[in-house]
């Protein structure tokens, strides 16, 4: 869909310098989604045509792997500290995740995977690839399968993130985000640090308040953050608090 120079706006390594290239195509609905012009594919990619410079060129797509590796090049590609791989979501397209991982990673940046979190198979296919696998833990009460009814609630995800997680910690690193809104019920936050912690209580777990968006339309309080890092904490070693700082910044 495009490539961008900007900084992450999430998660541990937020503010550091990336280019993110991000792939249409999205199996889940998330109701917090700030980007839902990602859940399906685009006629077109566009390619920043300079470092922060905010404009952008076209191209029809399918785009040639060697036409995103060119466009990375011309934003000095190995002047940023990561590249991001992102979405809708990447692995839905494994065997071009893998293709743009190791080209990427051949001119020096870190490859940092956005995923969320559930298709094993294709994680398996590519994590030899990536630096860091940065999975999102999605809630039910707030996040269905695109093939669901609309208004309909999605089964539990937590099997399934707990086989991706495993898969994940083969990448020198993992994080885990778990976005917390208004929604998000401390039955099943609880089981997903749960989980996390049987599979590796070190894993760094990042608890994210929701920014309003979509049918989202309001946050959580610092209270309540503070209170489930707390009871996270009962069974982790490393739990945060981050809040995304890109829309703070007007970063995109």
């Amino acid at each position: 869909m495009e490539v961008f120079s900007s900084v992450q706006g999430e998660g541990p390594y937020v503010g550091t310098s990336t280019l993110f290239v991000r792939l249409g195509g999205c199996d889940l609905r998330c109701a917090w989604c700030d980007s839902p012009h990602t859940w399906r594919p685009a006629p077109h990619a566009r390619f920043e045509t300079g470092r922060g410079s905010g404009t952008f060129r076209e191209r029809p797509n399918p785009v040639a792997l060697e036409d995103v590796l060119a466009a990375a090049e011309a934003l000095d590609v190995a002047a940023h500290r990561f590249v991001s791989l992102t979405g809708g979501e990447p692995l839905l397209q494994p065997t071009a995740v893998a293709a743009l991982a190791q080209g990427l990673r051949a001119r020096g940046p870190r490859i940092l995977l956005e995923t969320h979190g559930l298709a094993v198979d294709a994680l398996a296919e590519v994590v030899a690839h990536v630096d860091v696998v940065s999975m999102d833990w999605k809630l039910a009460s707030d996040v269905r399968r695109a093939s669901d009814p609309a208004g309909s609630r999605a089964a539990p995800f937590h099997a399934a993130h707990a086989r991706f997680l495993a898969v994940a910690r083969r990448a020198p690193e993992v994080v885990v985000k778990l976005v917390v809104t208004p929604a998000s019920e401390d039955a099943e936050l609880e089981e997903a640090w749960r989980r996390v912690a049987e599979v590796d209580p070190g894993i760094p777990v990042v608890l994210q308040p929701v920014t309003p968006c979509g049918d989202v339309k309001a946050s959580v309080g610092v209270e309540r953050l503070l209170a489930l890092a707390a009871r996270a904490e009962s069974g982790l070693r490393d739990v945060r608090i981050i809040p995304q700082t890109h829309v703070q910044i007007g970063a995109l």
